[in-house]
C-alpha cells in the first residue's frame, strides 16, 4: 500500500514520524511496518527505511517480509555478501517465496551475471500467483544480454496479462527497433490495436514506425488516430508536425506544432520547428521571430542560434550571422559544421585571419575534406603566409594524393619561394593529373605564371 496525503491510510506513517521525534517507542503490526518501509524506499529515503526496518524487526523478529526489506537495502547499498547470507537464511524458512528469488536475481544482475538472474527468475515463476512482474524482470535481463528476441517474447507475455502495460509495450517496440524490424513492429502494433483501438500510445508508436520506413501518409493517419484517442497528446502533435514538414505542408505543420504550445508549456523544439516551417515557406521575418523565441526559451540550445545564423547568412546579413554563429560555438565548441560556417562567414566579411583560424580548427577537429584544406591554404596565400600555406597543402596531399588542385598550388608556392626544382616537380605532377586546373597558376600566382620556365612546362 502507498500512503496518500488525502486519506486515513497515512496514519501509521504520521504516527511513526511523530515517534521518531520523541523517545517513546510505539507498537506497529508487521503490515504497517511493511507499508512504512515501502513508502520510504519509493521516496528514496533509505535512512528512514533502515530505521523502520530496525524497529520493525525488534518488534517482529520472525517476519520474513521485513527481513526481505533488509535484503533490498543491502543490495541498494551494494553489500551483496550480506544480502546473499540473509537470503540463504530466508530460503530455508520459505523456499517457495517468490520475493526471495527476485532479490537473488537482483544480486546476480548487479554482478552482471544476467544468465543466472534469468534462471532464478524462471524458477520463481513456479511459485508466483501474479507472474506479470516476473515476466517484465526476465525481459529486462534479456535486454541486458542483448537477446532482443527473447526479451520481446517476455514483454509480450506482460501485455497478454495486462493490455494496458505501456512499459511492456514500449520495451517491445524498443526490441523491434533495435532489430530493424519495422515491418514486424507495424504488424504487431496493428494486431494490438485490433483489441485496444483507443490506445494513443500504440497509435503514436505505429506512426513512428511508418515514419521510419518513409510511409508518411500512413504515419499521418496513425498520429491522427492517436490524437482522436487523446486530444491532449502533445507527442502526437509534434510527430504529426514532423510528418507534415516532410510532405512540405508547412502551414498545417505550423498548426500542429502551435497546438502543443496551447496544451503545455512552450518547448524549444516546437518553437524551432515552427521557425523552420516559416523559413521553408519564405517567411523570413516570422522564422526569425520564432528562432528568437526558441533561444529565449532555451538560451543553451545551439540549434536555435545556428538556425538564426543560417537564416541571416542566406539573407547575406553576414554581420548578424557572425554574431549568432559565435553564440552557437560558445555552446558547442567541438562542432565541425559550426566552425566551417564560422570560417565561411568570416571569409565573406574579408576577416581573413579569423576565417583561417576557423578552418584550422575545423581541420583539428578531424574534417579533412579537400575544400577545407584549399580554403585555408588560399587564405594563407592571400595573407602572404607562403611557408604555412605549403605546410597546409603538404598535409592535404597526404589525405588527397591525387588532387591536381593541391599540386598546382604547391607548384605556385614553391616557384614563389624560388624553389624551382620542387615547383617543377609539382607542376608536372599537376599536369599529369588534370590539365584543366592549370588556370590555378594564372589566378593565384600571376607573377609565377609569367615566368618563361613555367610557361614552357604549361605548354608542353
Amino acid at each position: 500500500m502507498e500512503f496518500s496525503q488525502n486519506d486515513n491510510n497515512n496514519l501509521p506513517l504520521t504516527k511513526f514520524e511523530s515517534m521518531l521525534k520523541t523517545n517513546n517507542v510505539l507498537f506497529f503490526d508487521s503490515e504497517e511496518f511493511e507499508n512504512i518501509i515501502h513508502h520510504y524506499l519509493n521516496q528514496g529515503k533509505v535512512a528512514l527505511a533502515k530505521k523502520a526496518i530496525k524497529l520493525g524487526l525488534s518488534q517482529h523478529p520472525s517476519s520474513v517480509n521485513l527481513r526481505l526489506f533488509k535484503v533490498e537495502v543491502y543490495i541498494f547499498e551494494n553489500e551483496l555478501d550480506k544480502a546473499n547470507a540473509l537470503l540463504n537464511e530466508l530460503y530455508v524458512l520459505e523456499p517457495n517465496n517468490e520475493e526471495i528469488y527476485i532479490q537473488k536475481a537482483n544480486i546476480f544482475s548487479k554482478q552482471d551475471n544476467h544468465e543466472k538472474a534469468v534462471d532464478v527468475l524462471k524458477r520463481a515463476l513456479e511459485f508466483a500467483q501474479d507472474t506479470t512482474d516476473l515476466y517484465s524482470l526476465i525481459g529486462m535481463e534479456y535486454l541486458f544480454l542483448d537477446k532482443f528476441e527473447e526479451a520481446k517474447e517476455y514483454f509480450k507475455k506482460c501485455l497478454e496479462q495486462d493490455i494496458d502495460d505501456y512499459s511492456a509495450l514500449y520495451n517491445i517496440i524498443y526490441c523491434f527497433d533495435f532489430l530493424d524490424q519495422n515491418e514486424e513492429a507495424i504488424e504487431f502494433l496493428n494486431d494490438y490495436l485490433e483489441t485496444n483501438p483507443y490506445c494513443e500510445v500504440a497509435w503514436h508508436q505505429l506512426g513512428k514506425q511508418y515514419y521510419t520506413i518513409k510511409d508518411y501518409e500512413k504515419a499521418l493517419s496513425a498520429y491522427d488516430f492517436a490524437i482522436i484517442s487523446d486530444d491532449t497528446f502533445v507527442g502526437a502533435y509534434l510527430e504529426k508536425g514532423k510528418v507534415l514538414e516532410k510532405l512540405k505542408r508547412y502551414e498545417e505543420a505550423i498548426e500542429s506544432y502551435s497546438l502543443t504550445l496551447e496544451l503545455d508549456d512552450p518547448t524549444s523544439f516546437a518553437l524551432l520547428r515552427i521557425g523552420h516551417c516559416y523559413e521553408k515557406s519564405g517567411k523570413y521575418d516570422l522564422a526569425a521571430k520564432y528562432y528568437f523565441k526558441t533561444v529565449h526559451e532555451d538560451p543553451l540550445l545551439d540549434k536555435g542560434w545556428i538556425s538564426l545564423t543560417k537564416l541571416y547568412n542566406k539573407q547575406r546579413n553576414y554581420q548578424k550571422a557572425l554574431h549568432y554563429i559565435n553564440k552557437a560555438i560558445n555552446i558547442d565548441s567541438e562542432n565541425i559544421a559550426y566552425w566551417k560556417l564560422y570560417s565561411q562567414i568570416n571569409h565573406r566579411l574579408n576577416f581573413l585571419e579569423e576565417a583561417e583560424r576557423g578552418y584550422k580548427r575545423t581541420l583539428e577537429l578531424g574534417n579533412y575534406e579537400l575544400d577545407t584544406w584549399i580554403a585555408r591554404g588560399d587564405i594563407l596565400i592571400k595573407l602572404g603566409e607562403a611557408e604555412a600555406a605549403i605546410f597546409n597543402f603538404l598535409q592535404a596531399a597526404e589525405f588527397h594524393p591525387e588532387s591536381a588542385e593541391i599540386e598546382y598550388r604547391l607548384a605556385g608556392l614553391y616557384f614563389l619561394q624560388h624553389e624551382t626544382e620542387k615547383g617543377t616537380f609539382h607542376l608536372k605532377n599537376a599536369l599529369r593529373t588534370n590539365k584543366e586546373y592549370a588556370f590555378i597558376i594564372e589566378e593565384l600566382f600571376p607573377n609565377v605564371y609569367q615566368k618563361p620556365q613555367v610557361k614552357r612546362i604549361l605548354q608542353s
